[in-house]
């Protein structure tokens, strides 16, 4: 039987995530909500009338989509075959995903995928230079 290799299943899983908080972002720019206003009106201000929070969503969707799906530029880079730096990186992103309504099942799910690629590290794991190899 096969090994799973949680590095390429969380990356699967952070694509999904990023797809959706780039489409969540988009749908922000016409429906601004903070997911916790129930809370606090403070937040407010980030969404409207300077739509600070999904021009952030959508940089940080589309930045993370070129890291799992690498460009020819991040392909092999040693940030692209860190496991530490998406360690760091996902709570940042999937924090920022939170902050909108529309973006609250894309933090659930990098929350899902940085807990994945925290066991692919604790077990050893390395991401290959070319992006989907199996060795």
């Amino acid at each position: 039987m096969a090994r799973l290799i949680k590095n390429h299943w969380a990356r699967l899983v952070i694509l999904t995530a990023a797809a959706y908080q780039v489409a969540a972002a988009v749908e922000a720019f016409f429906w601004p909500k903070i997911l916790w206003d129930f809370a606090t009106k403070s937040l407010d201000k980030a969404v409207k009338p300077i739509p600070v929070l999904q021009l952030l969503n959508l940089a940080m969707g589309l930045a993370v989509l070129a890291w799992e799906w690498p460009l020819d530029f991040v392909a092999g880079s040693r940030l692209h075959r860190s496991i530490v730096a998406r360690l760091v990186a996902m709570p940042l992103v999937a924090l920022a995903a939170a902050l909108i309504y529309q973006g609250a099942n894309a933090s659930i799910y990098y929350i899902i995928a940085f807990l994945v690629y925290l066991y692919a590290y604790r077990e050893g794991e390395i991401i290959h230079p070319e992006p989907w190899r199996i060795v």
